[in-house]
C-alpha cells in the first residue's frame, strides 16, 4: 500500500513502498531537470502539465538526492525531508512511517490549559539535548513547549526565520527520528508540542527558486524579506499547507504558530490552511492553531485558528516597568495604563485605533474569550530584539515584575515565557546566524542600522559595540544553564503561581469573559473576569512606586498577594507599590423561581 496518495502529497520524495519512491519537482521555468544520485545515477525527470517533473524510480530511504536544473545548476529539493549536512548537501529520501512511536494514544491537550514554555533548540544543545530538560518543566507546571523554527538554513546557527528548506529539520539538531522522539517523549510526560513555521518569506541564503519557480513570488508585492510569496498559485498553496499537515501529521506536533501573518498577502490561504488542518487531523486530537499578527485581525480568530500572540499587552506593560518609549514602543508611551486595561477587558489595545503613522490598526476583539490571547512579558524577539537581549529582570524593579509576573501567570489569558524566564536567566538571547561573505557583512550592518532609531544608539560608535551576529561568541553567549534554575527565587515564584493557575483557573477557562478594567491611578489597573463556572477572578495590580487609593473586595477567596501583606494593607483602603493581589470570588448559588435559594 502506499505511504501518500501522489494527490496529497505532490512536492519532494515520496515513498511509494519500502524500495520505491516518487521524486516531483514544481520547475515551471526550467526546461530540463535530471535526478542526481549520490551513487553518481543521473535519471531524468519527466515533465509534466502546468511546470511539474515527475520520476518513479527504484530508491529505499536513506538514499541521497540532487536536482540538476538543465545541466546547469544542482539544487536540494525544496520539498527535501532531511537534509545529509548543510543546505547546499544531498537531500536525503525519508520513509515517514520509520519511527516507533510509544505514546500513540495521545491527542494533545485543551486549549484551556496551554502554559507555554518557548524555547530555541540550537541555544539547548539538540533535540536530544532538549528531552534532558522535560521533566523539570512538568514540574515547573509548563504543560507545552513551543519550539523556534526547525526548517534547515544555511550554517549551524540561526533563530530559524531565514529557513530555506521548510520541510527539512536543521541537521545540526539532529535527524527527523531524532524530532519524533523528542515530540514523543514530551507527550509521555504530558506536554504538547508546538512548531514556530514561517510562511512568509525564504531565507536569503540556499533558495534557488528564483532560477527555476519564480512562481513561488510575486514582483508586485514586496514584505521587509523581499518579493511577497504568491498564494494564488495553487502549486504554491499546496507547498505550505502539506507542510503544515507534515508536521502536525508525521511528527505528531500538537499546534503550529505561525509566524508574522500580516506579510502574507492572501488572507484566503490562512483561512483555508485552518481548514485543511482541521479537515486532515483527527477530530479527537486538540491541534492548536496560533498566530502573529500586527494588524490584529479578530476576524482571523474565528476562521480555525484558536489565538494570537499578544503584542499589544507585551508593549503596554513592557513601557510600564521600564519606562522605554523608543521605536515601536512609542505608540505605548502616553496612556500605557488605559492601553493595559483595554487588553485585560477587551484583548488588543489597538482595535482600529490610530497608529503613530496616522494609520488605523486592528479590528474590534472585545467579544473574544481570553484565552483567544497569548500574552507574555518576553519572547525570543523581545529579548533578541535589543541590541544586547538583556532580559526583563535587568531592565525594571523587581518588585514589579513580581506583580506583571503574577497577572501573567494567572490572567484568563493563555501565558507563555521564554527559556530561562523562570530563573531570571543572566545570559542574554542575541541575535545570532552563520552567514558567510557579502551576506555576513550585510547582515552584520544591517543589524546596527535597525537600531539607529533608538536615542541610545544615535551615535554610530555605539551602534558598532552590538554584537556580530554571525560570531560564534554571539550564540555561545545566548545559552542558558537551565540546569541551576530550582535555587532561583523566581523559580519559586512561578511554581507556585503555576499551582494556582492548575488548581483555581484552568478547569474554569472555557466559557470565561472579561468583566471590564479600570484604570486607578498611572501604573494601577484593577480587572475582573466571570470564569466558566460563575465563579469571579479579580486581580489588583499596580505596577508604580507609589500607593493608590482603592476598594476592598469583600467575600472574595484570596489566591495570591505580593508583596506579603498587601491584602490587609488593601483593607484600610490602599493598594500598595509593586502590588499584585489576586482573588476568586465563588459564583452566587442559583435561586429557584419563587426566589429562595436551593
Amino acid at each position: 500500500m502506499p505511504l501518500r496518495t501522489l494527490e496529497t502529497w505532490p512536492h519532494g520524495a515520496i515513498m511509494l513502498d519500502a524500495e520505491h519512491t516518487r521524486f516531483a519537482l514544481w520547475a515551471p521555468d526550467a526546461f530540463f531537470v535530471s535526478l542526481e544520485l549520490e551513487d553518481g545515477q543521473s535519471l531524468p525527470l519527466l515533465p509534466q502539465a502546468d511546470g511539474w517533473f515527475v520520476i518513479k524510480t527504484r530508491c529505499p530511504a536513506g538514499t541521497r538526492y540532487r536536482y540538476n536544473i538543465d545541466g546547469e545548476l544542482e539544487v536540494p529539493d525544496p520539498a527535501s525531508r532531511a537534509q545529509a549536512g548543510d543546505i547546499d548537501s544531498h537531500s536525503v529520501v525519508v520513509d515517514p512511517l520509520a519511527y516507533r512511536w510509544q505514546h500513540r494514544a495521545w491527542q494533545g491537550r485543551p486549549w484551556n490549559e496551554a502554559v507555554i514554555y518557548e524555547l530555541h533548540v540550537g541555544a539547548l544543545g539538540g533535540f536530544s539535548e532538549v528531552e534532558q530538560h522535560l521533566a523539570h518543566l512538568v514540574e515547573l507546571g509548563v504543560t507545552a513547549i513551543e519550539l523556534m523554527p526547525l526548517a534547515q538554513f544555511p550554517g549551524e546557527r540561526n533563530w530559524g526565520y531565514d529557513g530555506v528548506l521548510l520541510y527539512a529539520p536543521q541537521a545540526s539538531y539532529g535527524s527527523p527520528e531524532q524530532l519524533k522522539h523528542l515530540i514523543d517523549t514530551a507527550h509521555g510526560h504530558g506536554l504538547a508540542v508546538i512548531l514556530d513555521v514561517v510562511y512568509n518569506h525564504f531565507g536569503p541564503d540556499g533558495n534557488y527558486l528564483h532560477r527555476y519557480a519564480k512562481g513561488f513570488f510575486r514582483e508586485d508585492k514586496h514584505t521587509p524579506w523581499g518579493a511577497a510569496i504568491d498564494f494564488r498559485r495553487r502549486e504554491v498553496r499546496d507547498f505550505f499547507i502539506d507542510n503544515a499537515l507534515m508536521w502536525l501529521l508525521e511528527y505528531r506536533f500538537d499546534g503550529l504558530r505561525l509566524d508574522a501573518v500580516h506579510a502574507i498577502e492572501d488572507p484566503d490561504f490562512l483561512q483555508e490552511l485552518a481548514q485543511r488542518v482541521r479537515r486532515q487531523t483527527d477530530p479527537a486530537r486538540h491541534v492548536w492553531l496560533v498566530a502573529e499578527n500586527e494588524h490584529n485581525q479578530a476576524s482571523l480568530l474565528g476562521q480555525g485558528f484558536d489565538a494570537q500572540w499578544n503584542d499589544d499587552g507585551h508593549n503596554a506593560l513592557h513601557v510600564l516597568l521600564t519606562g522605554e518609549t523608543d521605536a515601536y514602543y512609542a505608540d505605548y508611551a502616553e496612556q500605557p495604563t488605559e492601553q493595559l486595561a483595554r487588553c485585560l477587558s477587551q484583548g488588543f489595545v489597538f482595535q482600529g485605533h490610530i497608529t503613530r503613522h496616522g494609520t488605523p490598526r486592528g479590528e474590534p476583539s472585545g467579544h473574544l474569550p481570553p484565552t483567544a490571547f497569548v500574552l507574555f512579558l518576553q519572547n525570543h524577539d523581545q529579548i533578541g530584539n535589543r541590541a544586547f537581549g538583556e532580559r526583563l529582570h535587568q531592565l525594571a524593579h523587581p518588585d514589579a515584575l513580581y506583580a506583571a509576573t503574577a497577572l501573567l501567570l494567572l490572567s484568563p489569558m493563555i501565558p507563555l515565557m521564554f527559556m530561562g524566564d523562570e530563573f531570571a536567566a543572566e545570559q542574554p538571547f542575541l541575535f545570532f546566524t552563520s552567514h558567510h561573505g557579502e551576506l555576513a557583512e550585510l547582515v552584520r550592518e544591517g543589524r546596527r542600522n535597525e537600531f539607529a532609531a533608538f536615542s541610545a544608539f544615535a551615535d554610530t560608535h555605539k551602534r558598532e559595540q552590538i554584537p556580530d551576529p554571525n560570531a560564534t561568541q554571539t550564540f555561545e553567549a545566548s545559552r542558558p544553564t537551565l540546569t541551576a534554575s530550582r535555587q532561583s527565587p523566581i523559580y519559586d515564584l512561578y511554581r507556585q503561581l503555576l499551582q494556582i493557575r492548575h488548581q483555581h483557573i484552568i478547569p474554569h477557562l472555557p466559557g470565561a469573559q472579561a468583566l471590564g478594567a479600570q484604570v486607578l491611578a498611572e501604573g494601577a489597573v484593577t480587572a475582573r473576569w466571570r470564569l466558566g463556572d460563575g465563579s469571579q477572578l479579580r486581580i489588583d495590580l499596580n505596577l508604580s512606586d507609589a500607593p493608590v487609593v482603592h476598594t476592598p473586595q469583600t467575600g472574595a477567596t484570596l489566591l495570591f498577594e505580593h508583596p506579603p501583606q498587601s491584602a490587609g494593607l488593601l483593607n484600610q483602603g490602599t493598594l500598595a507599590p509593586y502590588c499584585a493581589l489576586v482573588s476568586l470570588t465563588a459564583a452566587a448559588p442559583l435561586l429557584h423561581p419563587d426566589g429562595e435559594r436551593p
